[in-house]
């Protein structure tokens, strides 16, 4: 994560609720702002320059309007948009809050806003991304949130409106607040899938015994990638149950199926992960056991080998006291025989040694 990541948190101690101070990385570009509006004829996509001209839609209108809003760090564009759809402070409090955790609100029959993490897995760090998404969905629109990030995760989405592919033309704002959110749920698996390639290649390096001190840190990193998934992905489970259950004119009957699936989805997202979990803390024990067996392995040959010489350096440390009568010492095989008996004592000590399976 970015050392930058908590900017202007404590900016916000002692301020009155619902004032919009961004806290969240650094960004250098402005705030991109589009206005996709479809219906199952057409669609049209357009930069808005002009906030003013961003309205709410008639809720008779026979169009969906999806106002896509690319960079969160500018509160006075964020206040601005919250003014002109009548949005409530305190949401937009959460808009502009990175650290702000997912939930579901109902504002009567307004709207409804809920808010989440999409995560991405960068493979140069090892480490967890996040990006803070925020979705609004009113009568025959919706207004999305998002970090400015390099790559638009919402493009696939564009794209089926661009070429009316799939339901989404077809279909009202709650579809497609479903599409964004089932893409959010998607690029969980995605992560799901390089962290359990990742594991398999430390799980063969630790079977066959080739794991160096670098596997530790990278067992420990993969762990805390999991644990920050399932913080970030258990709310989410609620959130699309709370949709399920939630009594909204702004929720169709005919979107509740595709919201059961989603519900699944992010069910096999947390089963997965905890699996994973497990995993990681079975090759950790593995690993620590195989590292102690090892090194007893190590402190079995070196005891061997002092227990060899230890005799041998006792009759050496006799013959080297070097006493005037010692009638070993003026034997002209004297020598030649203290060493065939340190030989023999040597090869006795190896075969006793086989013997009891110690070698």
């Amino acid at each position: 994560m970015s050392k930058n990541r908590y900017r202007h948190q404590s900016k916000k101690v002692g301020t009155s609720p619902g004032s919009l101070i961004y806290v969240g990385q650094e960004v250098e570009h402005e705030t991109r702002v589009q206005r996709i509006e479809y219906s199952p004829e057409k669609y049209t996509i357009e930069e808005v320059k002009r906030l003013s001209n961003c309205t709410i839609p008639p809720v008779s209108s026979p169009q969906v309007n999806w106002l896509s809003v690319d960079g969160i760090h500018e509160p006075a564009v964020i206040e601005r948009i919250g003014q002109q759809y009548k949005l409530h402070s305190l949401l937009l409090e959460d808009v502009v809050n990175t650290l702000q955790k997912p939930k579901l609100e109902q504002y009567d029959d307004h709207y409804l806003f809920t808010t989440l993490k999409a995560l991405s897995f960068n493979n140069n760090s090892g480490e967890l991304e996040s990006e803070h998404l925020s979705f609004v969905l009113g009568p025959q629109y919706l207004i999305s949130f998002q970090e400015e990030r390099q790559s638009d995760l919402f493009k696939p989405v564009l794209d089926r409106i661009a070429a009316s592919a799939g339901k989404t033309r077809r279909n009202g704002a709650d579809y497609l607040l479903y599409a964004l959110l089932d893409l959010v749920v998607d690029n969980y698996f995605v992560v799901l899938e390089t962290v359990g390639e990742r594991l398999e290649v430390l799980e063969d390096s630790i079977i066959q015994q080739v794991a160096s001190q670098q596997t530790l840190a990278r067992l420990y990193s993969l762990k805390r990638v999991l644990t920050l998934m399932r913080k970030v992905v258990w709310p989410v489970r609620e959130i699309i149950n709370g949709l399920l259950l939630e009594e909204s004119p702004l929720l169709q009957p005919s979107t509740t199926p595709y919201l059961r699936d989603l519900y699944d989805h992010v069910v096999q997202v947390l089963d997965n992960i905890d699996s994973y979990r497990e995993l990681a803390t079975g090759l950790l024990d593995v690993y620590l056991s195989t590292l102690s067996n090892r090194m007893n392995s190590v402190m079995k040959t070196l005891t061997i080998i002092s227990a060899i010489f230890i005799p041998l350096t006792f009759i050496a440390g006799i013959y080297g006291m070097n006493f005037e009568y010692m009638p070993e010492l003026r034997s002209p095989y004297g020598y030649f025989a203290t060493l065939g008996v340190m030989l023999l004592i040597a090869i006795g000590s190896i075969i006793y040694f086989r013997k009891r399976g110690w070698m």
